[in-house]
């Protein structure tokens, strides 16, 4: 077994708990959105596109790598490609993200919206992209880039999914219950 292979198996437990966490939390995003969809407004779709969507892509891409990374690879080389085209394919999807929350209409970001889902996760995915190329010669400090980067990618999506959730809570149901009595009265 070489070196590269040695280093990669160390983090079988890390990425089998990373893996888990993501695809147990892009199920629980899908239920929770379902519950919260009682009365989409119309602008609601370009918000979703903007918010929402993110938040499932990247807890998809934490599961993605940890997946990845668990397979039994006889070298480096295949996963570091992959997690290479992940990283780049991430960096222009952040940019779309950043796009559709300047377009969308249905609420005014503000800095923790631009740090959450675009800054944090931007540099996630530029990282994700760089250390392919570096894994070749310094594969265990590529290994943690990878690993800081799928668990960086799984903190974002529990901030944004918490955040889309509270606000959709506390701020939008809040909103309908105020109409609502004003209404009746």
């Amino acid at each position: 077994m070489n070196v590269a292979m040695t280093e990669l198996a160390k983090w079988s437990n890390f990425y089998v708990i990373v893996g888990s966490a993501a695809g147990a939390l892009i199920g629980l995003q899908f239920v929770v959105l379902t519950l919260i969809a009682v009365r989409p407004a119309t602008a609601s779709a370009e918000a979703g596109a903007a918010f929402g969507s993110p938040t499932v892509v990247h807890f998809c891409a934490a599961l993605f790598v940890s997946a990845l990374l668990l397979a039994p690879w006889q070298t480096i080389s295949v996963p570091e490609i992959l997690w290479g085209l992940l990283g780049f394919v991430g960096a222009a999807y952040t940019l779309i993200v950043a796009r559709r929350m300047r377009k969308q209409d249905a609420y005014k970001p503000v800095f923790e919206d631009w740090l959450f889902h675009v800054a944090l996760p931007g540099v996630a995915y530029a990282v994700l992209a760089v250390s392919s190329f570096t894994a070749p010669s310094h594969t265990r400090e590529s290994l943690f880039g990878v690993g800081g980067v799928a668990l960086l990618l799984l903190f974002i999506g529990i901030h944004n999914a918490w955040d889309a959730v509270s606000y959709h809570v506390l701020v939008k149901m809040a909103e309908a219950h105020s109409e609502n009595r004003e209404e009746n009265n």
